[in-house]
């Protein structure tokens, strides 16, 4: 895992690429790769490329980026891991293609002259990667199907500037820092911004599953060449026992695919039924005990899953590891976490994620596999459950009514709702006058409705574009699904673009990267991912009161009857209470003083109500609360 930059300016007359410029660029996140660093700028000084290697396949000076062609031609930086090079490299040696390296960097260098972007759909991993084309003065970009690996870019001027994070970007003296209230918006409602554009006005995402191109010409093409379900897919036809078997053939092909490592790696353990998972198939490929890496709080025992993954330890004879924090560990490091970061995370579970990645690393573990990715496809969220019902009941009945009646329901409910501060339930009320979709995800914080109280000035005209968002995703949902009543599998495809790559991969990322920690996500495999979306809805919610009721028939022979079916914590932080308690002065005085708050575009009596009942118990604004906080660090930061 490493991080990589580059410039792109088309016009080379004052060119502003040098080595200093690039090295400041990479120097910035060190931190994603501290073996070795490197620099390149093409003969007409079009093109810079720099890079941070974190030595995790060939550690020798072989590996070393970025990495050119035999005949010049190509030169790449690339970030990630590519789990089935070995096999491409043969077949790229059977064609006469003769390496220097054992590296994967090199297969995709070929693969690339070989193949070109067909090149991705034969690649198993995850990776941001640029390929520069001295021939045809072309830029080559990606990100991995998924979105396992960020990749951010801004465009302008003639000049592109690209990085594996934003604060690279944020190096260039060209780059000016202003506040993108679309994307503000989306993170007060989501805990993120959405998957094209930054918090950052002119700093963009390439969305997961994508690759661009810039043109010689300036002009940038970006394109889709993969999505968890490709248009008109029908549903897979085997039985429950069969489906069960090729679930578990193709976990363990992935775990066995991501244990590929010149250096230590072990599994972050929650005890839940998806890191238990990754240990028990472990523990079927290792002749060594596996190390094991458990986070948990010295206070709030509520909060902490440390019972269970002791369990899981004991049960695979683990070499495990514990870290217990409390709110004096974190607070000094909340500013940290807003650093590497880039954009506010509105996630709690950034700050024990942290501190985990830092245990991993300080043992000596260099490659991590974590659980991430089984709730979406397996439907373990409470919340697709409620939706599910939800949908099949009062939505139809809503839904069916002409559309004045559903307009005039709104418009009677709007005062009352607001009066109370039931802003979710009006917007659920919206959304079906509307003829929106009604799943948004398990994300929810600020809806829009509230989002009007709360903005101020500039920021207001921002408050729908939520809104927006999310029908933009479901218009792309719907021209892939080929049965659009399938609630079940329209969830899964929303969470798999939405959430899950924009907020619950970078946490992983940049938690992780902090420590210069690799982190592998076995349930993202893309080839499960494509076998998962196939599921009929009866095989794969038949109960409503069982979550993940496919994976768990799947374990039943490798984990303990009470992990498997022990009801569901998830992994959490306790924010209400430490925000209702020994951080309460320094956040109200962090948010109040804040330049938000004090330019007008948050509204303060709104946000010290907010502050008011969540200290005297009225209400739990504990993730709000934190999502302002990291708002207003985030501004100190980088504003």
């Amino acid at each position: 895992m490493c991080g990589i930059v580059g410039i792109v300016e088309q016009s080379n007359r004052n060119s502003s690429i040098s080595e200093d410029i690039l090295r400041s660029m990479s120097d910035v996140i060190s931190h994603r790769g501290p073996d070795d660093e490197g620099q390149w700028i093409s003969s007409d000084r079009r093109c810079g490329l720099a890079f941070r290697r974190l030595s995790i396949i060939d550690l020798s000076p072989a590996g070393h980026q970025p990495m050119s062609s035999p005949d010049g031609r190509f030169t790449i930086v690339f970030n990630g891991e590519i789990y089935n090079h070995s096999v491409l490299r043969a077949e790229l040696e059977s064609k006469g293609y003769i390496y220097r390296s054992r590296t994967d960097t090199e297969t995709i260098l070929y693969g690339y002259k070989e193949w070109g972007v067909a090149l991705l759909s034969k690649m198993t991993g995850m990776w941001d990667l640029a390929i520069w084309d001295d021939e045809r003065k072309e830029l080559f970009c990606a990100r991995d199907r998924v979105g396992i690996k960020p990749l951010y870019y801004t465009h302008r001027d003639g000049r592109f500037i690209f990085g594996s994070e934003i604060k690279s970007i944020l190096q260039h003296n060209s780059t000016q820092r202003a506040v993108n209230w679309g994307e503000a918006a989306n993170y007060l409602c989501f805990s993120m911004s959405g998957n094209r554009s930054t918090m950052f006005e002119n700093i963009h995402k390439l969305p997961a599953g994508h690759f661009a191109v810039l043109k010689s010409d300036n002009t940038l093409k970006i394109e889709r060449y993969w999505s968890p379900l490709k248009a008109g897919t029908s549903y897979t036809t085997m039985s429950e026992p069969e489906i069960v078997a090729e679930i578990m053939r193709l976990l363990r092909q992935a775990v066995k695919d991501r244990m590929m490592s010149d250096v230590p790696f072990g599994v972050f353990l929650s005890g839940g039924i998806d890191s238990s998972a990754n240990v028990a198939l472990m523990a079927e490929l290792m002749n060594r005990p596996i190390d094991t890496f458990s986070v948990g709080f010295k206070e709030l025992e509520k909060y902490n899953e440390m019972q269970y993954a002791r369990k899981i330890a004991s049960v695979f004879n683990t070499n495990h590891h514990e870290i217990l924090i409390d709110h004096n560990d974190a607070l000094p490091m909340l500013e940290t976490l807003v650093w590497h970061e880039d954009e506010p995370n509105g996630d709690p579970v950034c700050i024990p994620l942290y501190f985990l990645s830092k245990l991993t690393r300080e043992s000596g573990t260099t490659v991590i596999q974590v659980g991430e990715g089984s709730d979406e496809q397996f439907v373990g969220y409470p919340w697709m459950i409620r939706e599910y019902k939800f949908y099949n009941t009062y939505w139809k009945f809503f839904s069916a009514l002409p559309r004045f009646v559903r307009s005039l329901a709104y418009s009677a409910a709007k005062p009352i709702l607001s009066a109370r501060g039931q802003f979710l339930a009006l917007d659920y009320i919206r959304r079906g006058a509307e003829g929106d979709e009604l799943y948004w995800g398990g994300a929810v914080d600020m809806p829009p409705a509230y989002l009007r109280e709360i903005l101020k000035g500039d920021a207001k005209n921002s408050a729908d574009f939520p809104i927006e968002t999310c029908r933009l995703i479901h218009n792309q949902i719907k021209k892939l699904q080929s049965k659009p009543s399938d609630i079940i599998q329209r969830m899964a495809l929303f969470e798999l673009t939405h959430r899950l790559p924009e907020l619950l991969l970078m946490r992983v990322d940049k938690m992780t990267m902090a420590h210069s920690l690799e982190a592998r996500v076995p349930f993202l495999d893309h080839r499960l991912v494509e076998f998962t979306m196939t599921i009929p809805p009866a095989l794969k919610l038949p109960n409503l009161n069982e979550t993940k009721r496919l994976l768990k028939k799947g374990v039943a022979d490798i984990l303990p009857h009470d992990i498997i079916h022990r009801r569901k914590q998830g992994f959490a932080a306790p924010m209400a209470e430490w925000l209702r308690g020994p951080w309460r002065n320094y956040t109200e005085q962090e948010i109040m003083n804040s330049q938000p708050i004090k330019l007008g575009l948050l509204d303060r009596n709104t946000v010290k109500t907010m502050l008011a009942r969540h200290n005297n118990g009225a209400k739990n604004y504990g993730k709000s609360i934190y999502s302002l906080l990291n708002l207003a660090l985030w501004w100190k930061r980088f504003m």
